[in-house]
């Protein structure tokens, strides 16, 4: 693992002040989907954000500048990046444990949940941040089942209050509206953009991870109500998992009732004017 705390810090300090932690399968995650965290704790003394990156970072797309390096020079230019947007951020750490996303797929692994239950347990954070269970991303959501494993691994007056799972690689305008959690990135657009524009070799290698996520998060806000004026400058949403840390929740069914009431609801709409 490799901890980083921007402001110099010592290390149990550091971990012990976080209120809001995100944890990411992959670098520049956690500024496209907890952006909203990091703005409210930002040039806060009473809140701090935390951030875990799981995997490595070696197998991203790469074009232009990035076209020949190699896996390993990848995986040390987005270890620097990630550095970047935690001191632009003020977060109060961030740790990167640099698994390959194999050996997150792996479910026999359990290493992974215990190093994060390790320092869920050593923050303990009032709210937590992962990857919604609905992504279509597979090592987000591998990640996910691990972070879900961490928690089930704690005593309870070791959780986190809130569990919130976030938007990266499928947008979750879908759920029903009653059942959204919104996540305001309003504040400080321009701190938003310096944290998205900090991953060049992203951008750069071939994917507008910047522009996509501003855009989604601008569409939120106009289209999260149809009778209404526009309360949000930018939105993001997310699904509570907070239930999930109770060991007798069957993760697949707690989520996938989440599609089941959307369909009910799609069904009724039409039939009320059929």
């Amino acid at each position: 693992m490799k901890l980083y705390i921007p402001d110099g810090t010592a290390e149990e300090a550091a971990l012990g002040r976080t209120t809001h932690l995100a944890i990411s399968a992959h670098q520049d995650d956690i500024e496209f989907m907890a952006y909203a965290p990091i703005a409210e704790c930002f040039g806060s003394k009473e809140k701090w954000f935390g951030a875990v990156v799981v995997t490595d970072g070696a197998g991203s797309p790469r074009s232009g500048l990035y076209a020949d390096y190699t896996d390993e020079e990848m995986k040390a230019v987005r270890v620097v990046e990630q550095e970047k947007a935690a001191c632009v951020g003020e977060y109060g750490f961030l740790a990167m444990l640099g698994h390959p996303s194999k050996e997150v797929k792996d479910a026999k692994n359990g290493q992974i949940a215990e190093e994060l239950a390790a320092l869920i347990r050593r923050a303990k954070p009032k709210y937590l941040y992962m990857h919604n269970l609905a992504d279509k991303h597979e090592t987000h959501i591998a990640t996910a089942l691990k972070v879900i494993a961490a928690l089930r691994m704690l005593k309870k007056e070791e959780r986190p209050e809130k569990v919130f799972g976030c938007e990266v690689w499928r947008d979750l305008d879908w759920m029903c509206d009653e059942e959204k959690v919104f996540l305001d990135c309003g504040p400080r657009p321009n701190l938003m953009r310096c944290l998205s524009a900090v991953f060049d070799s992203q951008i750069v290698g071939g994917k507008r991870y910047d522009l996509a996520a501003e855009g989604r998060r601008l569409a939120h806000a106009t289209f999260s109500a149809s009778h209404a004026c526009d309360t949000y400058a930018a939105l993001n949403y997310a699904m509570d998992l907070t239930p999930l840390m109770d060991e007798k929740t069957d993760i697949a069914e707690y989520v996938t009732g989440y599609i089941d009431r959307f369909k009910r609801q799609v069904k009724e709409t039409i039939a009320k004017f059929q």
